[in-house]
This record gives C-alpha cells, structure tokens and sequence, in this order.
C-alpha cells in the first residue's frame, strides 16, 4: 500500500500505517508465485475482497453492533470505498450494501492492478467518549484473493494479506505522522536502535482468510449478529504421571456436572449449555464458538461484549467449568485451572 509507515513503532512489533479520511490510497495487487505454481490460474482472472475490519479482538467480537451504530450515526455512508476512476486493472467492482466494510473486484495478475481505497471511519469513532483526547483504536486491512471452483465460482482460497492502520480526519495522518518524527528525532542514538525506520510504503504481511460472509453470520439477514470463527485453539491439557486417563471412572470420582462447559465441548453443546445457564441473547453472537473458543475469552473480553453485568456472570460461569479434578495414585484429589491459549 502507497502510504509510509510509523517510526515510533517498536523493532518486533508490527508496523503502523496513518491515513487520512477519504483519502484514496493505492492498493498494488502483485503476483509473487515462483515458476510454476499454481499453473491452474495462469490466464485466469481471481477475485479479490479488500475489507477495513477491526484489529482489536474483542471489538472484532462486537463488529456487527460497532457497525450498526456507526451506519445509524452516518446514513447512507460506506466505512470503505473503491476510487474507480483512479484504479488499473480492476474488473466488475461490487460493494453489498449490508456489507459496509467491504468491496470486491477480479483481476488478472498477469497485467498491472491497482486498487484505490478511501477508508470513511477514524479511529476515535469507536472509542468511548470521555472528555476529549482519546485514543483511536487500530484498524486492519485485509485482501483476501480466491481463485475459480469447477463450477466457476471464485470461493477457492489463495492468499490473504492484511496491515494495521489508524485514521484520521483529513491532514490528520500528515500531522500524527510529522509528530513522531520529531520524537523519534529527540531519541538518542541508542534509543531509536530500537524502532523501525519508517518505509514509504507499507506491506501487506500473510494472515488467515477473514471469515468469508456465508459462514460469518448466522442468516443471510443484515440485522444477524456476526459469529467469527474463533482461531484454531491449542489443546489444554495437564501433563501428570500420577492422573487417571480421563475416561477413567474412578471410584469416588465426581464427574463435570451438566452445568459445566468443557473444553472438548462442540459448537452445538457449547450453544446448549448458553441457553441452560440463561445467557440465550449471546447464541447468536457466540453461534461459531466451541467450548475451548469460549473459555479462552478473559474477563475483561466477556465485559466488552456482553457489558459488565452480563459479561462478569458469564465469566464467573466459565471460571467455575476450568476447574477441573484429577485423581492422582495416592487417591487425593488435586484441583487445576488452566486456559486454553491459542497457537
């Protein structure tokens, strides 16, 4: 993407790209495949979905009400917008007007192709308000490219590519931009050894597909919340010589009651076990999660999406279902607690 980088992003960290409300910002979709991959799509055309999505987990588990409140805020308005007279090389644009997010073109990555974007929402939009000064939440744009199925849909997936951004109003990126400089500038020769130099233009790095719309929600109706596909989650497990195999029914064992979620419970039971323990509204929300997805959510996740009352209810739910007992040889029983984290 044509606009520099951050300089006061740390060595490690992920880079920080500024941009300007409505401003059009080049997109170079480039085919990078080595000598002979993927022949199947050379002369073809691929589709690709640039979307301005929320890089923050826990609004990404709220997008759907962000965005409604957003659009009620704005009517009429997009979050994102194709620049069509300024692009190269782009095919059949479409934008889905319950998708306010998204745009999605085809192209052939034999011949140069350039989209221009124009991103509508800033950053403090989504933050609390307080009494001025806050500090706007980071965005993420994401490509996500597919190729042609046999029967000519394009819903095979090749490539995703996304970069964190913030954005402004107009002139603002120019200024916060400006800023850093002249504060990387007062560091010491030491000290800005450990930042990034700021690049003139920013790479997309490699990431996962986003959830494509028919599994991202629950119908095809604008006013379902999203259910995103939780990543992949490592197993939790507690390694010790001296347990029985979980299968094992030992004697005087008292075995998980039905009110509490497992780990190893599936989507469907997960959803059950929401609806016996009275937390029915949030199905919906939390309609792709499996037992692991959801326990691995902290405290202050539950509290973002669910508000305080609901969400330390949810909480102390799900703390109450880690703890686990495991009989050990000497017949005494020792109590865990683990999270599940992801990998």
């Amino acid at each position: 993407m044509c606009a520099a980088t951050s300089p006061a992003v740390k060595l490690h960290d992920e880079t920080l790209t500024y941009l300007n409300q409505g401003q059009s910002y080049e997109i170079r979709m480039l085919d990078n495949r080595k000598m002979g991959d993927m022949p199947e799509i050379t002369g073809k055309l691929v589709k690709s979905i640039i979307r301005v999505v929320f890089h923050d987990r826990r609004l990404q588990y709220t997008e759907h009400q962000q965005l409604e409140g957003w659009k009620w805020n704005r009517p009429g308005d997009r979050l994102l917008d194709l620049d069509i007279p300024m692009s190269v090389g782009i095919i059949d644009t479409r934008t889905n007007p319950s998708q306010l997010n998204a745009v999605e073109f085809l192209w052939d990555p034999a011949k140069r192709t350039s989209a221009f974007i124009q991103v509508h929402c800033i950053s403090t939009e989504f933050t609390p308000r307080k009494h001025g000064g806050e500090k706007g939440v980071p965005f993420r744009i994401q490509v996500d490219t597919f190729k042609q199925n046999e029967n000519g849909e394009y819903t095979d997936h090749l490539h995703s590519a996304s970069c964190q951004i913030k954005v402004f109003k107009p002139k603002g990126a120019d200024r916060k931009q400006k800023t850093d400089r002249e504060k990387m500038e007062k560091r010491t020769a030491h000290e800005k050894e450990k930042y990034q130099p700021s690049y003139d233009t920013t790479i997309l790095t490699e990431c996962s597909p986003w959830p494509d719309t028919p599994t991202a929600y629950v119908n095809s109706s604008p006013s379902t919340a999203p259910a995103f596909t939780s990543p992949q989650q490592g197993t939790c497990s507690v390694p010790d010589s001296n347990s029985s195999s979980p299968n094992h029914q030992g004697d005087g064992v008292s075995q998980p009651s039905s009110e509490q979620l497992q780990p190893s419970a599936t989507i469907q039971e997960t959803q059950q076990w929401l609806l016996k323990n009275r937390f029915s509204s949030y199905t919906r929300l939390f309609s792709n999660f499996s037992g692991a997805d959801l326990l691995k959510l902290t405290k202050e996740d539950l509290v973002q999406i669910c508000g305080a009352a609901d969400g330390i209810r949810l909480y102390n739910s799900l703390k109450s279902s880690l703890s686990c007992d495991l009989l050990g040889r000497n017949g005494r029983f020792r109590s865990c607690s683990k999270t599940c984290i992801g990998v």
